[in-house]
């Protein structure tokens, strides 16, 4: 599972280069799950950010 986070994240932002991607024994089930549960965390990171800037400056919501 380890691997697969790593695996997405480098995915993510594009730094994972061919020798660790070649010796990586990940299955495509895995990976895909684990995009979309690392894909949900980061939007909602982002949601989470925005609210607390928006309450900070006044805004309300």
């Amino acid at each position: 599972m380890k691997a697969a986070i790593k695996a997405v994240l480098a995915g993510f932002f594009g730094v994972r280069g061919r020798k660790g991607a070649e010796s990586a024994k990940l299955k495509p089930g895995t990976v895909i799950a684990t995009a979309l549960i690392v894909a949900l965390v980061m939007i909602l990171l982002i949601l989470l950010l925005v609210r607390v800037l928006v309450a900070s400056q006044g805004g309300g919501g």
